[in-house]
């Protein structure tokens, strides 16, 4: 990969796209506010998505909250802890596994858009693109695991928490470090920022919503069935 296209896609592109989901989401949530949901079909049809539904959410959970301690974290938060190798097998099991429940629950929900006639008619074409780019983006994420596991000694971990470090730090030259790392990272990298950029116009955008604060409410919400 030539210097320019390794310098615009990994040192550029990354904040365009966070630059977009920062700026799409406060715009959308200003001029279209009613429009900032999730869009559930549960209404249309209950088949499969609860079991879908729970696995891909509680799976993505853990995935998403590992790659935040993963990578974020700094390094002498977890040195006394454990090692490099260490903390990649940690990072390759948990993510390994959540990551395949994740994506089985989205291929559910995908068999469910896709296999129901109502479903698949409210479905908008952004709809089913975002729920094949989130399956492809955990199907790359696993293919990562045996490239992980071939590189047990934590170098080739340690340079991709050095990249997403670099990224969100701000700092020059960060790109310099992705000419050798394998594709199938660079692929998963460049798919998430993807992800991103497309977020603020789709029904993605709410994750920004997730309800964190039911952990910590009073009581339990009452719903109360019409019956005849």
């Amino acid at each position: 990969m030539s210097g320019w296209l390794n310098l615009a896609l990994f040192g550029v592109y990354p904040y365009i796209a966070l630059s977009v989901l920062l700026l799409g989401s406060l715009l959308r949530f200003d001029r279209s506010p009613y429009t900032w949901k999730s869009d559930s079909s549960q209404l249309l049809r209950r088949g499969n998505l609860k079991l879908g539904s729970n696995l891909f959410h509680y799976g993505i959970l853990v995935v998403v909250l590992g790659h935040f301690a993963g990578f974020l974290m700094p390094e002498w938060a977890i040195s006394w802890l454990i090692g490099p190798e260490q903390h990649a097998l940690l990072a390759m099991t948990v993510g390994g596994l959540a990551g395949a429940i994740a994506i089985v629950g989205l291929s559910i929900l995908i068999h469910r858009r896709l296999a129901d006639p109502r479903i698949r008619a409210n479905s908008r074409v952004s709809d089913i693109a975002v729920v094949f780019l989130l399956w492809a983006q955990l199907a790359l994420g696993l293919l990562t695991v045996p490239f992980s596991a071939a590189d047990m000694s934590g170098g080739l971990f340690q340079t991709l928490v050095a990249y997403v470090q670099g990224i969100v730090m701000l700092r020059p030259a960060v790109a310099e470090l992705m000419p050798a790392v394998p594709l199938v990272y660079k692929l998963h990298i460049l798919l998430g920022f993807t992800i991103f950029l497309i977020s603020p116009f789709t029904r993605m955008i709410h994750i920004w919503s997730a309800p964190i604060w039911y952990l910590g409410r009073e009581g339990y919400q009452i719903v109360r069935a019409r019956r005849q």
